[in-house]
């Protein structure tokens, strides 16, 4: 095989991610609010050797208008809290990353950095975050200290233009991301001694104030939590658009993109490679690419289409969504991926359109298929994330910088 290996991740979000999914057979509506059920995908994910499962959340209920609330009672409205369902799942789960996504414009950078750093020791050095801002009126809403750009349907429509209006918020994104960072690293590795004889658990010289000051917030340090086992979690942005693709070369490991073609693909990899430029990353420094598809799978030809179309019936309106829509067999979907991992995409993250259907048709038909090509792993090599992302587990700012010293 002249390609590298692909690199698979699933998005689980509610019952799927058509609005009627729930309504479609075998689906558990019932269940969608259960521990148990979150523990049932994410272990059918690992059966299927993926890299790492992403959970979905946001600050005020789902909504079919992008730009606002709804009245619709017809699709899932509510879910759990993403931190907590991934530390959930993580003693039951041995090898698959666990990314929850958090909110950013909201919250506090020290809690985030205390939540996933606590993800990471649950898990065992298997926790990921993708931070996500937010520019709805009802999300500032729920808080009432400030006030964010409220987008239209129109500004909706070009992500350009979203990015531009929103340039403050993913400014000040990039400043959360980097403090939490910074509060990762605050704990040396070597600061806990715990030597009963002598009476000392900690070295307090090995503890650093990060002492940052931004726009938007102040936070002095250090963290309450040791630094993660990982070091670093690796931190995951979606993105579409030139300032988005910024904010993941100053501060992501992975960025997730939406192309809808090869060449669409090979485009978005330049601006990002360009956004890599812009913000001074070094080449030294690896940033991961997924490409974001929602799929639709079934052995028999045909049948996933019809699937679809039964649900956008239910729905009253075809599917629409930022990333390409694919309806197929799992060997068709195969030719797909290969074909766009030429373009120099690392992987690729999958969104079920319909759960557990389309995730077992992941696990257990597409990955079956891909290893048959020689381009999906046997067994898992790692035992961390960063480890199946093939990142390296990084010495730690403060303890580099007094090493410099020395």
């Amino acid at each position: 095989m002249s390609q590298q290996p692909l690199h698979l991740a699933v998005a689980l979000d509610g019952a799927g991610w058509h609005p009627a999914a729930w309504r479609a057979d075998g689906a558990r509506p019932g269940a969608l609010f259960t521990a148990g059920y979150w523990a049932d995908l994410v272990a059918e994910a690992e059966h299927g050797l993926l890299d790492l499962v992403t959970f979905e959340d946001a600050l005020a209920l789902q909504s079919a208008d992008l730009t606002g609330p709804d009245d619709r009672t017809d699709q899932v409205r509510g879910r759990l809290d993403a931190v907590l369902v991934a530390s959930r799942v993580a003693p039951l789960t041995s090898r698959i990353g666990l990314v929850p996504t958090t909110n950013v414009t909201h919250t506090e950078p020290f809690h985030l950095s205390t939540a996933i750093a606590t993800l990471d020791f649950a898990s065992r050095g298997r926790a990921g975050w993708r931070p996500q801002l937010s520019a709805r009126a009802d999300d500032s809403a729920h808080f009432g200290r400030r006030r964010t750009p409220q987008l239209t349907r129109d500004d909706i429509r070009d992500p350009e233009l979203v990015a531009g209006r929103l340039r403050p918020l993913f400014d000040e994104a990039a400043d959360v991301v980097e403090v939490v960072r910074r509060l990762w690293d605050s704990w040396d590795d070597d600061a806990e001694i715990r030597d009963s004889a002598t009476g000392r658990f900690v070295d307090r010289a090995r503890l650093h104030p990060v002492d940052f000051t931004g726009e938007h917030f102040s936070v002095r340090g250090p963290s309450i939590t040791p630094r993660p086992p990982q070091g670093q979690p690796p931190v995951a942005v979606l993105a579409h658009a030139g300032i988005p693709y910024q904010l993941a070369a100053k501060g992501a490991d992975l960025v997730f993109v939406t192309p809808h073609s090869r060449a669409g693909a090979a485009a978005v990899l330049a601006e990002v490679a360009a956004a890599r430029a812009a913000v001074g990353r070094p080449d030294s420094l690896p940033l991961r690419a997924f490409a974001d598809l929602l799929v639709f799978l079934d052995e028999r030809p045909g049948a996933a289409s019809r699937r679809k179309e039964r649900l956008d019936e239910l729905d009253g309106a075809p599917l629409a969504s930022d990333a390409e829509v694919f309806t197929g067999t799992p060997s068709e979907l195969a030719d797909l991926l290969l074909d766009w991992q030429a373009a120099g995409l690392d992987g690729f993250r999958l969104r079920p359109g319909e759960l557990p259907h389309d995730l077992t048709a992941v696990t257990r038909a597409l990955v079956p298929e891909l290893r048959r090509r020689g381009a999906f792993r046997e067994a898992y090599t790692a035992d961390t994330l960063r480890g199946h992302l093939g990142l390296t587990r990084p010495v730690g700012r403060y303890a580099a910088a007094r090493s410099a010293r020395v």
